[in-house]
């Protein structure tokens, strides 16, 4: 199974693709979209900043053919402001995945570092760290990207893991996500 992770931010979204075959993962690609510097389209140029990450999520789903998707759920920042900026940020970013037909799940940084580094309060360098090591990788990849990469891993090894739970038993989404602290479409 090929799984797309996305890292949304309004300045900087990370994405990482991954392959899982049983308990075997294998890296793909990572990489970030960027909409600080683009030519034409000013910083405060809210609509304009979206549409990039919209299309070049799109670009990297059309691209890497990934069959599943998993996002990182916003949490609520200091500044109410900012965390508004990026739930546009991840709105477009999901928008994008919904209409390539993905399933998507989700997981909230708290989890992603859980299970990546075994703590929920792991620094940048933690997960960049593990994440090369878990995918054998050359070099350290990007912070948002290997967010991004940390959340498709999270997803290769827990999701197979809630599908089983879910044929087991009925759960209600309610339910699920209050026991699980986390969603899935």
């Amino acid at each position: 199974m090929r799984i797309l992770g996305i890292d949304p931010g309004l300045q900087t979204t990370g994405f990482g693709v991954i392959e899982r075959d049983g308990q075997h993962l294998r890296y793909v690609a990572s990489g970030t979209i960027r909409t600080t510097r683009t030519e034409g389209v000013e910083l405060g140029n809210l609509p304009a900043r979206l549409k990039i990450l919209f299309e070049g999520i799109n670009e990297v789903v059309e691209r890497y053919q990934p069959e599943m998707a998993v996002i990182e759920i916003v949490f609520v920042n200091v500044n109410p402001q900012s965390t508004l900026l990026l739930g546009q940020a991840r709105g477009a970013a999901l928008t994008a995945l919904v209409t390539n037909n993905l399933p998507v799940a989700e997981y909230t940084a708290l989890q992603m570092k859980k299970a990546i580094t075994g703590h929920g309060r792991a620094a940048k360098t933690q997960i960049q760290e593990m994440v090369k090591r878990m995918l054998q990788l050359p070099g350290l990849p990007g912070t948002d990207a290997a967010d991004a990469l940390g959340l498709a891993i999270t997803h290769a090894h827990a999701g197979s893991m809630l599908h089983k739970l879910g044929q087991e038993s009925t759960l209600n989404r309610k339910q699920h996500a209050m026991l699980k602290a986390g969603r899935a479409y």
